[in-house]
C-alpha cells in the first residue's frame, strides 16, 4: 500500500511538471504576450495628442484578482501603443492575433478593437499615435447605433496605384451583449484562410482573395466602368410614359372636395347648444400668494361640464362630414409603353488600370500594437494580448487565462438573473396594481369600483393570477364604456352609408398616383401618429 501511494504521488508530480512545462513552452512560443499583471507604465506609451484625454488605469477585472488595462472615463478618446521588440512578418506561416475585452459597464456606443501598426518608417511616432497612424490590421469589437460587429480590416497597398486601401471582412460576427470577459481570436493561415473566433468558437471563415469575403476585394476587378463616358442627351430610359393621346373626361371635376357635409344628418335631441364642454372649476380659489402683476391674471382651472355628462352633446352642433361621391382628385393620363425606350444606360467597361494579381495578400509587417478608440462607456478592460504563430498556443492561453474567469462570471450572471427575475416580476406586478387602482378612481367607473378593487385584492394575494385579473378588469371597463355609450338620454349618432367614389383607375383616368387631397389627409394622419384625431361630442 505504501508503494502504491508513492507511485501515485510520483505520477501526480510528473503530470504537474508536464503542465508547467507546457505553459512555459507556450509562453516561449508566443511572439508577444502581455497579461498586464504588472503596471503598464514604461511598457505602453500613452499618446500626447490633444484629442486623447481618456485616462488609462492598471486595474483588476471586476470580481477577480486578474489585472488588465482599463478605460476609466466615458465620452473620451483613448490612445495607447506598445512597440514590439521585432516586427512580425504576417506572410510566413500561420499568425494568430488574440486578446480579451470585457465591457464591465456594458457598451452602447464605442470601440474595443486593436490596431496592429506598421513600422514607424511608415510615418508615425508613439507619442503622436492617433487615428491617422498607419496600421496593417484592425481587429475587434465595435458597437454604436446600427453598428455591431467584430471588425477585421486589412489595409493593403495597391502595387499599381501606390495607395493603401482598407479591405473590410464582409458579414463579420456580432459582439456579445453582456458584461462578461470574452476572448477574440483572428487566425491568418498561409492558404489565405481567415478565421474569426469568439471565446474559442469559430464565428466567421473567409478567404483573403475571395471577392465574396472582403469589400472592396483585395484583388481588384479586371474591368471598370469608363469614368469618362457620359449618357447621351437623347437616351430615353423611361419604361412607361403618360399617354400623349389621353384626354381628361369632361365630367372630371378636380376641384371637388374629398369630404362634404352630411346634409341628411340631424342634431340629436337633448343637445345643449349654449353649454360649453368645459367650465371653470367652481370650487377653485385663487392662491393667497398669487401676485397678478408677477403671475398674471389668475384663471380658475377647467373641469368637464357636469351638464354634458347626461346630455347628448354640448356646444355648437355641426353636421358630420361624409365622403364626397363626386370626388375624383387630380386627373392624370394613364401610362403606356414608351416606344422610344432604349433600356437602362450604363458606361462601357474598360480595363482597370489598377488591376493586379497575387497569390496571397501583401501584409505589411506588424511593429506595434495600439488601442485607439472613442467610447461613451467607461469600464472597458483589455487583457492577455497575444501574437503567436501556432493556433494551439492561442488555445492554451484561452484555457488557462480566459476560461476560468468566464466560468466564474457566467455562474454569477446566472445567479443574478435568477434573483432579478423574481424581483423584476414583483416590481412589474406592483406597477400594474398601481395603475389598476388609478383606473378604479375614474368617475365613469364608479359603479364598478368595488368589483375592480375586489379583483385587485385577489391578484395581490395570489400574484400568479395577475394576467387573469387584467383580463377581467378590461372586460369590466369595456362593459362600462358600452353602457355609457348606449344608455341614458343620448340618441345614437346618425350614420348613413355613403356612396363609394367613382373608380378613377380606368383607361380614361388616373396614372395610379394619389390625389393631392388624399395625400394631404395622409400627411395630417402622419402628424398625429397615424390615427385620426379624437372626435369631440360636437362633431358627432
Amino acid at each position: 500500500m505504501i508503494m502504491m501511494g508513492h507511485f501515485a504521488l510520483l505520477v501526480f508530480l510528473a503530470f504537474a511538471s508536464m503542465q508547467l512545462l507546457c505553459i512555459a513552452a507556450d509562453h516561449d512560443a508566443a511572439i508577444f504576450y502581455d497579461s498586464f499583471e504588472e503596471p503598464f507604465n514604461g511598457r505602453w506609451i500613452v499618446s500626447d495628442k490633444d484629442d486623447y484625454k481618456g485616462i488609462w488605469e492598471h486595474s483588476k477585472s471586476e470580481g477577480h484578482d486578474d489585472y488588465g488595462l482599463l478605460v476609466t472615463e466615458k465620452a473620451r478618446k483613448y490612445a495607447i501603443v506598445k512597440e514590439l521588440e521585432e516586427p512580425v512578418n504576417l506572410r510566413d506561416g500561420t499568425t494568430v492575433l488574440q486578446y480579451e475585452a470585457r465591457f464591465q459597464n456594458g457598451l452602447e456606443c464605442g470601440g474595443a478593437y486593436l490596431k496592429y501598426l506598421r513600422p514607424q518608417e511608415a510615418g508615425w511616432k508613439p507619442k503622436e499615435f492617433d487615428n491617422g497612424s498607419p496600421y496593417s490590421i484592425m481587429f475587434g469589437p465595435d458597437i454604436c447605433g446600427l453598428t455591431n460587429k467584430v471588425h477585421f480590416i486589412l489595409k493593403q497597398k495597391n502595387p499599381k496605384s501606390g495607395e493603401y486601401v482598407e479591405h473590410h471582412l464582409i458579414d463579420p460576427p456580432r459582439v456579445p451583449s453582456d458584461k462578461l470577459s470574452h476572448v477574440y481570436t483572428a487566425i491568418l493561415k498561409p492558404d489565405n484562410e481567415i478565421s474569426i473566433l469568439i471565446d474559442g468558437e469559430v464565428k466567421k471563415k473567409g478567404n483573403f482573395l475571395s471577392a465574396q469575403d472582403f469589400d472592396p476585394p483585395i484583388i481588384p476587378a479586371k474591368t471598370i466602368p469608363d469614368p469618362n463616358e457620359k449618357k447621351p442627351e437623347d437616351w430615353d430610359d423611361r419604361v412607361r410614359i403618360p399617354d400623349p393621346n389621353a384626354v381628361k373626361p369632361d365630367d372630371w371635376d378636380e376641384n371637388a372636395p374629398m369630404e362634404i357635409e352630411d346634409m341628411e344628418a340631424v342634431k340629436p335631441e337633448g343637445w345643449l347648444d349654449d353649454e360649453s364642454e368645459e367650465i371653470d372649476d367652481p370650487e377653485a380659489t385663487k392662491p393667497e400668494d398669487w401676485d397678478d402683476e408677477e403671475d398674471g391674471v389668475w384663471e380658475a382651472p377647467k373641469i368637464d361640464n357636469p351638464k354634458c355628462q347626461t346630455a347628448s352633446g354640448c356646444g355648437e352642433w355641426k353636421r358630420p362630414m361624409k365622403r364626397n361621391p363626386a370626388f375624383k382628385g387630380i386627373w392624370n393620363p394613364p401610362l403606356v409603353d414608351n416606344p422610344n425606350y432604349k433600356g437602362i444606360w450604363k458606361p462601357r467597361d474598360i480595363p482597370n488600370p489598377n488591376y493586379f494579381e497575387l497569390d496571397k495578400p501583401y501584409f505589411d509587417p506588424i511593429a506595434a500594437i495600439g488601442i485607439e478608440i472613442w467610447t461613451m462607456q467607461e469600464g472597458i478592460l483589455f487583457d492577455n494580448i497575444l501574437i503567436a504563430k501556432d493556433e494551439n498556443v492561442a488555445e492554451s492561453y484561452r484555457d488557462t487565462t480566459w476560461k476560468p474567469k468566464f466560468v466564474v462570471e457566467k455562474e454569477k450572471q446566472k445567479a443574478e438573473e435568477e434573483a432579478a427575475g423574481s424581483d423584476d416580476l414583483g416590481g412589474f406586478q406592483k406597477t400594474v396594481f398601481d395603475v389598476l387602482y388609478k383606473f378604479a378612481d375614474i368617475p365613469f367607473l364608479s359603479k364598478y369600483k368595488l368589483q375592480i378593487l375586489d379583483f385587485i385584492e385577489k391578484a395581490e394575494k395570489q400574484p400568479n393570477l395577475t394576467i387573469g385579473v387584467l383580463v377581467s378588469i378590461v372586460v369590466v371597463i369595456l362593459t362600462a364604456i358600452f353602457m355609457l355609450i348606449f344608455s341614458g338620454k343620448k340618441q345614437p349618432r346618425v350614420e348613413k352609408k355613403t356612396e363609394v367614389a367613382a373608380d378613377t383607375s380606368n383607361d380614361q383616368g388616373s396614372s395610379g398616383e394619389k390625389p393631392a387631397e388624399e395625400e394631404k389627409e395622409e400627411e395630417k394622419e402622419n402628424e398625429t401618429g397615424g390615427a385620426a384625431p379624437r372626435q369631440r361630442r360636437r362633431d358627432t
